[in-house]
C-alpha cells in the first residue's frame, strides 16, 4: 500500500505516532503501515491539522469525534486478529478515518452514518485517496444494513447500552463484532458468533465512545 497525499507533515511526526502505538500494545504490522502511511490530516478541520497525529480524539462538528489513533487501531487489530475479513460493515462513518484504515485492509468495506453532512465529507476524502471499495449509507446505524449481509466482522464507532440484535444478526457465522458498550461507564467488547445463535463475548478494555443515537439528519 502506497497512499499518496501525506506532504504536509512530515515522516518523522508519523513515525512518532506508529512509535507510541506500539509502545501501547498495538503489533499487527499491516495496521502499524497503514496508519503510518495514511494521511490523518485530510480527515480533520484544517485549523486541527497540526495535531492530526497527537494520539487523541478531535472534534469534527455535529457532537462527534474522529476517534483518537490508538483506538481505531486497537479495535480494526482486533476485528483482523482471527484473520482477514472481505465483508466488513462500519457503524459511524464519521470523519472517514476508520473508514479508510478498513479499506486499505479489507476487501469491501460498507459504513453506515446517521448525519450526512459528515458522511458526504468522508466520501469525498475517501475519493482523494483512491479507495473505491467503500459502500455508504445514510441510516440509522442500530439498525446496520441488513441487504448487504451477512457480515464477517462488524466495527460500531459509537456505544449501545446494549448490543442492537440486529447487529448480531447481520454477523456471518465466523464474524467478529468490535463494539462498545455502555452509559458513563463503557467497555469495549468483542463478539464472535460461533454457530447459528450462539456467540461468545469478552471484554478487551475500557473505552469512551459517543453514544448511539437513533434517527438519522439530513
Amino acid at each position: 500500500m502506497d497512499i499518496q497525499g501525506i506532504g504536509m507533515t512530515s515522516r518523522r511526526t508519523r513515525e512518532r505516532l506508529v512509535t507510541r502505538l506500539y509502545e501501547a500494545g498495538i503489533k499487527d504490522p499491516q495496521v502499524l503501515e497503514v496508519i503510518r502511511q495514511l494521511p490523518r490530516h485530510l480527515f480533520v478541520d484544517e485549523a486541527l491539522a497540526h495535531r492530526a497525529y497527537e494520539d487523541t480524539a478531535l472534534p469534527i462538528g455535529f457532537n462527534q469525534t474522529i476517534s483518537q489513533p490508538y483506538t481505531v487501531a486497537r479495535m480494526t487489530e482486533a476485528l483482523l486478529a482471527a484473520g482477514p475479513r472481505k465483508r466488513v460493515l462500519e457503524i459511524g462513518t464519521g470523519s472517514g478515518y476508520q473508514t479508510a484504515v478498513l479499506a486499505c485492509l479489507v476487501a469491501q468495506t460498507y459504513s453506515v452514518e446517521r448525519i450526512l453532512p459528515l458522511q458526504e465529507r468522508a466520501r469525498t476524502r475517501l475519493q482523494q485517496l483512491n479507495l473505491r471499495n467503500v459502500h455508504f449509507k445514510h441510516a440509522d446505524g442500530g439498525f446496520g444494513w441488513a441487504e448487504k449481509g451477512p457480515f464477517d466482522g462488524i466495527i460500531c464507532a459509537a456505544a449501545p447500552e446494549e448490543i442492537p440484535e440486529e447487529l448480531l444478526q447481520q454477523l456471518a457465522v465466523g464474524g467478529r463484532l468490535i463494539i462498545p458498550v455502555g452509559g458513563a461507564s463503557q467497555e469495549l467488547r468483542q463478539v464472535d458468533r460461533i454457530d447459528e445463535g450462539q456467540y461468545r463475548q469478552q471484554a478487551l478494555e475500557g473505552a469512551r465512545f459517543v453514544p448511539l443515537l437513533s434517527g438519522s439528519i439530513r
